[in-house]
């Protein structure tokens, strides 16, 4: 209700739209008879944050709950807000070496929502994110790239409400049939490059 309330008393804010985003799940006790998606769009004042991977509708209430617009501008740089939020590595040197990167012990609603959002990230396939965290987890544990995919989400956010910044990884989400397709594409070129196939092998030579 808080979240209608905001939206409807500011006309600029109800002329925003975004694209639907209908490969995001809605949870079974999430709001009903709103669309969060657009909410939050409109809430952020144009701020598209569940176009992230893997970012669901219970990562934004929470986001909207623990924080708001406003909060994000407390906060001078992503560095300070991930520290805030306790995810920020505290590194312990002596003598110029490094002896811990631990990150903090300690906890709240948002950190928790975070660490969610980055294991089911983890789950993904062929992302930007999951492929980060895939690479931290092969060297360190799922554990670790949990905490560091979330320390990576909480500065995309940052940078995304402060700074006004949109998301675009190195690769947009690919949905599972394109990715089917462009695998299928890259394995027949490979074959195509392993046999030395022509056109006039494969039937393509035209009049």
């Amino acid at each position: 209700m808080f979240l209608k309330t905001q939206i409807n008393t500011d006309p600029d804010k109800k002329k925003l739209k975004t694209s639907d985003k209908t490969h995001k799940r809605i949870n079974k006790n999430a709001l009903k008879g709103i669309d969060l998606n657009q909410a939050s769009y409109q809430y952020f004042g144009g701020v598209d944050l569940m176009s992230i991977e893997g970012m669901s509708h219970a990562t934004i209430l929470s986001i909207i709950s623990e924080i708001g617009p406003e909060g994000f501008h407390k906060f001078e740089t992503a560095k300070h807000f991930t520290s805030w939020l306790r995810l920020a590595p505290n590194n312990k040197v002596s003598g110029g070496k490094l002896l811990s990167s631990k990150t903090p012990k300690g906890s709240n609603r948002l950190k928790i929502a975070l660490r969610n959002a980055a294991n089911a990230i983890g789950n993904l396939k062929d992302t930007h994110l999951s492929n980060f965290f895939n690479r931290v987890c092969y060297r360190k544990g799922r554990t670790v790239a949990v905490s560091a995919t979330a320390r990576k989400l909480a500065v995309i956010l940052w940078n995304m409400v402060v700074k006004q910044i949109l998301y675009k990884p190195p690769t947009d989400y690919l949905f599972l049939d394109e990715k089917r397709k462009l695998g299928l594409v890259k394995r027949i070129r490979k074959q195509i490059d392993k046999f030395a196939l022509t056109n006039e092998d494969l039937g393509l030579v035209t009049d």
